[in-house]
């Protein structure tokens, strides 16, 4: 599609087999590729042959770290495809070697039966808050964090408005630019409260930290150029690991997504190489 940003386009390269757009800088200033990149780009692998229907949900695993120095090749493979569902695997490579694999589920939006959800966070609006520097998401996109250090209890909470520069056509490509935002906060917001004990800027230097498995529910159609409140919640740090959570709300309050993180942040007992390193 010509709409689509350039991060979203892919080539094919077979039957059902693309190599994606590596950009000409990292997300992170690392040569290690960003996980809501690669999650997107699978999502559009898969939206390829929808045929009408609308990804529902993904579930990645990131096994091995990739590099912005050589082609990555995504394949799909069809679980199974009827009318009103259907479901793929994605698969990722680099030089011969499997660096994730992501399960999409697909549906034909049907009209309500019933209709009810969550109440939106209280926030200040999009328009009441500054661009923040340094924001994790899609090229082009900006973030307006909510100031302050929120809480669940004594769970790490922070909260951030989305909008992309300008509309996109499909409900996947809206899908594969919001992912982007809901990859990688959470490790960082599970030290915070630790900020005494653990230096976040230790991270890939003596500290082993990466996403390993995150899961992105998509509720309703939304507009990435209209503002979207995002939420963050670190719910759990123990073991040398992340679990965390979020939601996706439209400014009239509508949940329209959520997700959930598996993450990898421990003591590497060495000093790692912060260039190529988890």
């Amino acid at each position: 599609m010509s709409d689509l940003p350039d991060l979203l386009q892919l080539t094919e390269a077979g039957d059902r087999r693309y190599t994606v757009f590596q950009p000409a800088e990292s997300a992170e200033g690392r040569d290690v590729v960003f996980s809501g990149q690669l999650l997107g780009q699978m999502m559009m692998a898969s939206d390829r042959n929808a045929e009408g229907k609308d990804i529902r949900s993904v579930h990645a695993v990131f096994a091995r770290a990739g590099s912005y120095l050589s082609p990555i090749e995504v394949d799909v493979e069809s679980l199974q495809a009827g009318r009103t569902w259907a479901s793929d695997t994605v698969t990722a490579r680099q030089n011969g070697k499997l660096l994730s694999r992501a399960t999409v589920l697909m549906n034909v939006v049907d009209a309500d039966l019933m209709r009810h959800g969550p109440a939106m966070p209280d926030a200040p609006g999009f328009a009441d808050l500054s661009p923040s520097s340094g924001a994790q998401a899609f090229p082009g996109a900006e973030l307006r964090a909510v100031p302050g250090e929120q809480t669940n209890g004594d769970v790490p909470v922070e909260m951030a408005w989305h909008r992309f520069q300008r509309p996109v056509e499909s409900p996947a490509a809206n899908q594969a630019v919001l992912v982007w935002a809901t990859c990688g906060y959470l490790i960082g917001l599970a030290m915070r409260p630790h900020a005494d004990t653990v230096d976040f800027g230790q991270a890939h230097v003596s500290l082993s930290t990466g996403v390993i498995g995150h899961t992105v529910h998509f509720l309703e159609r939304f507009d990435v150029s209209r503002p979207l409140l995002i939420t963050h919640e670190a719910t759990k740090a123990a073991t040398g690991r992340v679990y965390g959570q979020g939601s996706v709300f439209t400014e009239d309050g509508v949940l329209v997504a959520a997700f959930h993180q598996d993450a990898m942040a421990k003591d590497a007992g060495r000093t790692l190489d912060p260039r190529t390193a988890m």
